[in-house]
């Protein structure tokens, strides 16, 4: 058999060391080449559910194909991730990643994944405060004056959350270790259904996303009291903080795109730069602000940084406040 000439060889041995180079470009140049699923871990008209469709328009906007809201509620995001956990990982689902998945490492003592370990950073979208909202008929225009009429009224107020172990679970029980009221929890499957539930009155008093409940508050259907971050939001400047009344209290949430382990990398790094330039998008930042949200731009691995940071915060939060779930 005849052998190649040396440099017949090199040059060969140099093509298929490019192919799979090549490969990778041509992949992330085709993607994606059909609609791609966004799972959202909760119920339709919430904050993370008015998020992701606000992202996800612009992808498919900026991609040419259809980005699918997949709302899965239950189980605080477990039952979202895990389907996205076992999903291919080929770039064709994405979960809309949150405040709930770095706390339920801690909450839950079994899940049937890791999510640090099973779920690939993207990037970040947003982040924004909760806020303290009441039905109208709860007899309290301030914080301090709530706290006196939950005081007043032991047991008899009843405490939406978007479901145990969620943000707005998180934000009322802090609220209530650090003021000592006694509020009933009465969880839901997302803030959507908590929120309609509060404007029926059968429910008093709810911390939900300040996307998802901002036009109740400026309509007055809902009366909001402060809002759980450290500062006031410019999106409702007269709207105090918690902490101005409650001393160090703080509690803000955030959003972020994860894929399953194993995507690709470029595929990866195609969505990283699509989002990220949304987020910079003068008419998209507009959009966010008017929801109460700040942009969150980081690099796939600036948000794995952060996840983990937020998972180690809140661990030690929820230990210190024995939070468990039912």
């Amino acid at each position: 058999m005849k052998l190649p000439h040396r440099r017949q060889f090199l040059h060969l041995a140099a093509g298929a060391a490019a192919c799979p180079a090549v490969s990778r470009i041509a992949r992330a140049q085709t993607y994606p080449s059909r609609p791609v699923r966004f799972v959202v871990g909760f119920a339709p008209a919430g904050g993370n559910d008015i998020v992701a469709r606000l992202i996800g328009q612009w992808l498919s906007q900026r991609l040419g194909q259809t980005f699918i809201i997949e709302n899965r509620p239950g189980a605080a995001t477990n039952i979202a991730t895990e389907a996205v956990v076992n999903a291919p990982p080929d770039g064709y689902t994405l979960l809309l990643a949150g405040t709930p998945n770095a706390t339920n490492a801690t909450l839950y003592g079994s899940l049937r994944f890791n999510f640090i370990r099973d779920i690939t950073p993207v990037a970040g979208i947003a982040g924004g405060p909760l806020v303290l909202v009441v039905n109208p008929s709860v007899p309290a225009t301030t914080v301090p004056e709530f706290v006196a009429y939950a005081k007043a009224n032991p047991g008899k107020i009843n405490m939406a959350s978007s479901g145990i172990g969620g943000g707005s679970h998180l934000a009322g029980e802090l609220f209530k270790m650090m003021t000592g009221v006694n509020l009933i929890h009465v969880p839901y499957r997302g803030n959507g259904p908590a929120l309609t539930d509060l404007l029926g009155g059968q429910v008093d008093v709810l911390f939900p996303t300040l996307a998802s409940s901002i036009e109740y508050i400026r309509t007055g259907k809902l009366r909001g009291l402060a809002v759980t971050a450290a500062m006031r939001s410019e999106a409702l400047p007269d709207l105090p903080t918690v902490g101005e009344s409650v001393r160090g209290y703080e509690m803000s949430v955030w959003y972020g795109a994860g894929v399953p382990k194993g995507t690709p990398a470029e595929v990866i790094d195609k969505l990283n730069r699509e989002i990220n330039a949304g987020l910079a998008d003068p008419k998209m930042k507009a959009q966010f602000a008017d929801l109460g949200n700040t942009p969150l731009t980081f690099s796939p691995a600036g948000f794995g940084k952060f996840i983990a940071e937020e998972t180690e915060k809140w661990a030690k939060v929820i230990r210190a406040a024995n939070i468990k779930v039912e």
